[in-house]
């Protein structure tokens, strides 16, 4: 059985959980993950040319063209 639930820590450090009744007498496994900071969070800076020369890419040329599917809506 797996139950998450996330809580704040209180500045005492000290948390009283109550476990369900459905979870069977016995040893129990607390896993404790920090929440990641927004710095944490931020991705990769991308940069510019990284596809270049690693494949063929093309767009169609009606690519922009009115779809036949909206005729009625445009």
């Amino acid at each position: 059985m797996s139950i998450e639930q996330i809580v704040d820590v209180p500045s005492s450090h000290r948390l009283v959980i109550d476990v369900p009744h459905e979870v069977p007498a016995g040893p129990v496994v607390l896993t404790f993950t920090p929440k990641k900071t927004a710095e944490q969070k931020r991705k990769k800076a991308r940069v510019f040319g990284y596809a270049k020369g690693k494949g063929e890419y093309w767009m169609a040329e009606d690519f922009d063209a009115p779809l036949d599917d909206f005729k009625d809506y445009i």
